[in-house]
């Protein structure tokens, strides 16, 4: 099995509602950040890819049809290269947005105090500040300018290297219709997946105005 679908966006523009929606239409299963946390050893195997060690892409997605959000938004160009056939989706939303949705779930998560880590978070943790902040944002994530340009010039790389004819530019708010289309599948009756809200992230990693750093 090889991934026939590659996420290049960063986390926060939709992507676990495209996981369940690739999932939805048969693609096959698709990695996201939460594989990480329900396969052991793969934190291990993402942090050594961040230091320049890339893993066996094969052996890591065994089992996988399909790959978005971090950590494989981090390596799209890698995977793209490993598996030229893939499909490629951009989720993209506000940058303003992005970046505030980001400041309010995963920072604020990465930057608490280390006691508040459940068992077996820590090299999780130290994965995704390795991967997230200082690779993908250059440690620089309080620097809001400077995010905001990150974030647009990240997109616009992918749109650039990226064939128009294997690439899907997409907002999860279009829903069924331009997904269906690219992938050419027919269209769920079901709605759209909409899931893991801004309220629905904090709610599931305990945030509140008292353990949260702000920006």
């Amino acid at each position: 099995m090889t991934l026939s679908v590659i996420g290049a966006s960063f986390g926060r523009t939709g992507t676990m509602s495209l996981k369940i929606a690739l999932e939805q239409l048969g693609i096959g299963r698709c990695y996201h950040m939460i594989e990480v946390f329900e396969n052991p050893g793969h934190a291990e195997l993402w942090h050594a890819a961040a230091e320049g060690k890339l893993p066996d892409w094969d052996d890591l997605f065994a089992g996988y049809s399909a790959a978005v959000d971090w950590p494989p938004c981090s390596f799209w160009g890698e995977l793209l290269d490993h598996y030229p056939d893939a499909e490629v989706i951009l989720t993209v939303r506000d940058p303003e947005r992005w970046y505030q949705s980001v400041a309010s779930t995963i920072y604020p998560v990465l930057m608490r105090p280390l006691e508040t880590d459940g068992p077996g978070m820590g090299v999780q943790r130290k994965m995704a500040l390795k991967l997230i902040l200082e690779q993908s944002f250059h440690g620089r994530f309080e620097d809001r300018e400077y995010m905001l340009a990150l974030y647009e010039r990240h997109n616009e790389e992918v749109k650039q290297a990226v064939s128009s004819k294997r690439l899907l530019v997409y907002e999860i708010a279009e829903g069924w219709a331009p997904l269906c289309r690219f992938l050419d599948r027919p269209i769920p009756d079901g709605p759209f997946p909409r899931v893991n809200s801004t309220d629905e992230f904090r709610g599931r990693f305990k945030l509140d105005n008292n353990n949260e750093r702000r920006n």
